[in-house]
């Protein structure tokens, strides 16, 4: 949409992702990031660590299931989203806002780590039905003799 906020944040997970299901049935990822930025002081000759920034981050869908069996606490991840204001009332009745990302993206961080993708089978991708991919063509176009543009 447009006039929305796009972000894009690197950071580490604070807590495991924890996984529900809404009354309808949609599954909805929660979990914290935080990152904290790093400044070299030029005088004591060290680097020396800012505010940290923790956000929410919600996932939703087949990609909610996915975040929850892949994410865990301490991993480092980048997560692409639309950043989200939501404003509450605190137990002393302050008005106080939250920000929170609702993902498009989910991606572990290979700056520090490596990782092993394993492609969701029996899942369909955006609504539509995925067809059977030939073994060894991870490309194939699932039976089309056209490209679709």
């Amino acid at each position: 949409m447009s006039g929305e906020t796009t972000i894009t944040m690197t950071g580490n997970v604070v807590a495991d992702p924890e996984l529900r299901f809404t009354p309808g049935g949609a599954a909805v990822c929660n979990f914290r990031m935080a990152n904290t930025p790093r400044k070299f002081n030029r005088q004591s000759n060290e680097w020396e660590d800012g505010e940290p920034l923790f956000l929410g981050v919600a996932v939703w869908r087949q990609q909610a299931e996915h975040v929850a069996e892949s994410v865990q606490r301490g991993m480092r991840v980048i997560v692409v989203g639309r950043l989200t204001q939501r404003q509450y009332e605190d137990r002393e009745g302050k008005t106080r806002s939250s920000y929170e990302i609702q993902a498009e993206e989910v991606a572990p961080s290979l700056l520090r780590a490596t990782a092993a993708v394993t492609k969701a089978s029996g899942t369909a991708q955006r609504g539509q039905q995925t067809a059977q991919q030939p073994q060894g063509d991870p490309w194939a176009t699932g039976g089309y003799s056209e490209p679709p543009f």
